[in-house]
């Protein structure tokens, strides 16, 4: 071990035998991730699952292949790839949900490209370290900076990504609301029903706003399913996320359950949202100055103190001369 400790030492420098373990571990992580892969199905499982498939009729049996071929890799490794929290797992299927990701394999997706981006960030920062820099004069805070930071920043990015979607979306959604609002009054005065109006209102936005039309969409099809109008609701407020569109459904659900016009709540609900879209502009225009004093005194003082000051100081340093 000293001799092979030696050789080490003297081909990667004082780190070469850190450096190795870590090549070690990460040829162990790779070739586990490809067992992992290629791995087979159980028989007995196999067994088990032909057995139920024969209880089946045969429409049932393809709607069942057809729904399960695109997450059947996937679900091998659920263990691996869902937390074992309930509560932590839908927290983070409604996060996703949020960031437009409806998918029912969104946060195995989102754990897979989270482990991926870990290993790929960590062997560029390993590739990096090794062939650029020279790991003779490196410190230790060096190696754990190139080795560790690309690794930790892929295991991040995911996140950060998703963080970035549901803030845009719920942008998106406040700022196209007041407007799906206005077409919904129209809709529903003209005669038509509420799911009507909802699918005509989601038509109708898809070039403006694509998520908010998503969200009225869904909303369609699932009244369309049968499903209760008052779930199919809330459901959309905790997709949203965004608290105009959870006073809305309370709105609806209220006028709903009390019998009073949906027309009438339309038209007082579709006017306070025009107020407040109104009142965010001017919000933003009054933040404006603040924001660019910063900027002003940064891009316009310097120039000025230079020209003031500069003759100045120049005829004072030739008096000194």
């Amino acid at each position: 071990m000293e001799a092979l400790s030696q050789v080490l030492t003297g081909a990667l420098g004082p780190f070469g035998p850190i450096i190795a373990v870590g090549a070690v571990g990460l040829i162990l992580i790779l070739a586990t991730v490809v067992l992992m892969l290629k791995q087979r199905d159980d028989p007995l499982d196999k067994l088990k699952r032909s057995q139920t498939e024969k209880t089946k009729t045969k429409e049932n049996r393809k709607e069942k292949l057809r729904r399960a071929s695109a997450n059947e890799k996937l679900a091998k490794y659920k263990s691996f790839l869902e937390p074992q929290n309930e509560e932590e797992l839908s927290s983070l299927r409604l996060k996703l949900m949020q960031a437009g990701y409806q998918s029912r394999d969104a946060v195995r997706a989102f754990h897979l490209a989270q482990m991926l981006l870990g290993i790929i960030g960590l062997i560029l920062g390993v590739s990096y370290f090794l062939m650029v820099l020279s790991p003779n004069g490196a410190t230790t805070q060096d190696t754990l900076m190139y080795i560790l930071g690309p690794g930790a920043a892929g295991y991040l990015l995911p996140k950060y990504w998703v963080t970035r979607r549901v803030e845009t979306r719920k942008e998106e959604i406040t700022a196209g609301f007041p407007d799906s609002l206005d077409m919904m009054l129209v809709c529903v005065e003209a005669g038509q029903s509420l799911d009507q109006a909802i699918n005509r209102v989601a038509g109708e936005l898809r070039a403006s706003y694509p998520a908010l039309a998503d969200e009225f969409q869904i909303v369609a099809y699932e009244m369309k399913a049968g499903k209760d109008k008052s779930q199919v609701l809330n459901d959309m407020g905790e997709r949203c996320g965004v608290q105009d569109v959870s006073s809305f459904v309370t709105v609806l659900i209220q006028s709903t359950s009390f019998g009073t016009s949906i027309s009438d709540a339309l038209r007082v609900y579709a006017s306070e949202m025009r107020d407040k879209r109104v009142m965010r502009a001017e919000e933003a225009a009054n933040k404006l100055p603040t924001k660019m004093t910063l900027a002003t005194m940064m891009l316009t003082v310097p120039p000025l103190l230079i020209i003031l000051v500069g003759p100045s100081v120049h005829n004072i340093t030739q008096i000194g001369q």
